[in-house]
């Protein structure tokens, strides 16, 4: 899988992961307790390491558009 595609994919995990984190239905459960408040914090951390991961293979895509740019 080449960078760019990796990143595509990253993305779309952390837009899902996201969407999840804001759910109603996931905040519900939160509130009424059904679920280990600290699952917020997880869903959080998860965001949070994904962001960083993704920051490195833009890195990485970004050199190599860069080196596909030069004449």
């Amino acid at each position: 899988m080449e960078p760019i595609e990796i990143l595509k994919q990253f993305n779309s995990c952390y837009v899902n992961i996201q969407g999840i984190a804001q759910n109603e239905n996931w905040l519900l459960l939160i509130a009424d307790k059904k679920i280990d408040p600290e699952a917020a914090t997880h869903l959080g951390d998860v965001l949070h390491y994904l962001t960083e991961a993704m920051g490195c293979v833009e890195e990485i895509v970004e050199v190599k558009f860069n080196q596909e740019l030069k004449p």
